[in-house]
């Protein structure tokens, strides 16, 4: 895998790890990875390969600012949802896994999502899931009395009061304990939890896994609306949230002393594929900048933007974290969102190293310009900094990207989205 095809980055519950190198135009957390990844890993850890939907292709502009739209209101309205679930997978959803639940074991494929709290994957009551996908993957629908090890989750566990905020009116004794979550987009999954054996990959060396597994509570969905039942393109079979509250996979496996909370990502959105591991990674060797706490997301703290040799002058307020605002890592999110007044004396000062280009707006949204020369010899870095003297520096060839004649900003303007999210800078996971 070449280097320059990989994105990776680092988390665990009170510090975030950037360590990646780009690709194509969208924004996330760079510092070189050599061409061999090698990642040695402390005991307690897992690994989940991953694919990327479009592996092959490259999809347009705007259908990935389309599912960062839609998925962008399931972020925002996901923080007050019970459960803090946010995630479900979608036409457009970008990575996924294939892991096994249940004795015998069956192989389920759930989107990989880092902004998100439960698992949860369609169940054999539901008559509205999606029977087929355009992946090339088999659809299964989870049944829990055709495994050995599946139990019911009831009203009085811990876990349903947990995620409820205490007792569920209507829910009590050995009722099944349910869930509800309904979206921005008005899509919806409802079900109940039970609790199985999850199989996943341990690694056991230096390129070397073995298979381990875990009991792992997760939602059974027996009914869907919306995208949610669509068949065809990208259907899925659920999602797998690595979201930060106590109800997600990495925080389960966890409290149960199955793996270190905390995990690394590496993508491949060029070529597809890529890897999830959880647990502490030990080479290479990595820089952290700690997570905002009190989140519902992983938050980070940025400081300041230089252009070449010059920092950006920005309100002092413009990271800070808080409703609607801040920083988010997010590997659900396709590109890189700036607020307005980081993004307009961004865009400006890149296009003043060159005099006299003609720029161009594309499509009504992208700023373009021709260029004949070598980009990186043209325009400057860009570098983002973070608490704790991190910074991650973004070189021309990263952030534009060829369009016909023209070369393009891949950054993107927040404040052209809705007033909810025009403060927000969204940090995406699309090499």
């Amino acid at each position: 895998m070449a280097s320059t095809t990989m994105t990776m980055a680092i988390m665990d519950i009170a510090t975030l790890t950037l360590r990646s190198s780009f690709g194509s135009f969208a924004l996330l957390f760079v510092l070189l990875i050599s061409t061999k990844v090698t990642t040695s890993v402390a005991l307690n850890n897992a690994f989940l390969s991953v694919k990327y939907k479009y592996a092959g292709r490259e999809p347009s502009l705007s259908a990935l600012k389309a599912h960062d739209t839609q998925r962008t209101l399931r972020i925002l309205a996901g923080v007050d949802l019970p459960l803090g679930g946010s995630g479900r997978p979608d036409a457009v959803g970008l990575y996924y896994a294939k892991i096994g639940i249940g004795t015998p074991t069956k192989d389920y494929y759930v989107q990989v999502d880092t902004g998100s709290d439960i698992m949860w994957v369609n169940c054999i009551q539901c008559k509205d899931c999606p029977q087929k996908s355009s992946l090339g993957i088999d659809l299964t629908l989870y049944d829990v009395k055709q495994s050995s090890s599946g139990k019911l989750v009831t009203c009085n566990q811990e876990f349903c009061l947990e995620v409820n905020d205490g007792p569920l009116s209507g829910c009590a004794g050995n009722m099944s304990c349910p869930y509800l979550q309904i979206y921005g987009d008005g899509s919806s999954t409802a079900g109940y939890f039970v609790k199985d054996v999850v199989f996943y990959d341990r690694v056991s060396g230096d390129l070397q896994t073995t298979s381990a597994n875990g009991s792992v509570i997760f939602g059974c969905g027996a009914t869907q609306s919306g995208d949610l039942g669509s068949s065809g393109e990208g259907a899925l079979d659920g999602i797998l949230g690595f979201g930060k509250s106590n109800s997600s996979i990495i925080s389960q496996l966890a409290s149960s002393g199955k793996v270190k909370k905390m995990f690394a990502h590496c993508l491949d959105g060029k070529n597809g594929g890529g890897i999830f591991a959880i647990g502490r990674v030990v080479q290479p060797k990595v820089n952290t900048t700690p997570l905002v706490p009190n989140q519902p997301h992983y938050n980070v703290n940025m400081k300041a933007v230089q252009v070449g040799h010059t920092f950006l002058n920005l309100p002092t307020d413009v990271f800070e974290a808080g409703d609607s605002k801040g920083t988010i890592i997010d590997s659900g999110t396709t590109l890189a969102y700036l607020p307005d007044v980081v993004y307009e004396p961004l865009v400006s000062k890149i296009i003043s190293q060159q005099k006299d280009l003609n720029v161009q707006t594309v499509h009504g949204e992208y700023t373009c310009f021709q260029y004949s020369g070598s980009v990186d010899d043209g325009f400057p870095p860009v570098t983002l900094y973070f608490e704790n003297s991190l910074s991650l520096k973004v070189y021309p060839h990263d952030y534009l990207f060829p369009y016909e004649a023209f070369w393009c900003i891949g950054w993107q303007n927040s404040g052209m989205q809705s007033s909810d999210r025009k403060n927000l800078t969204l940090l995406g996971g699309k090499p």
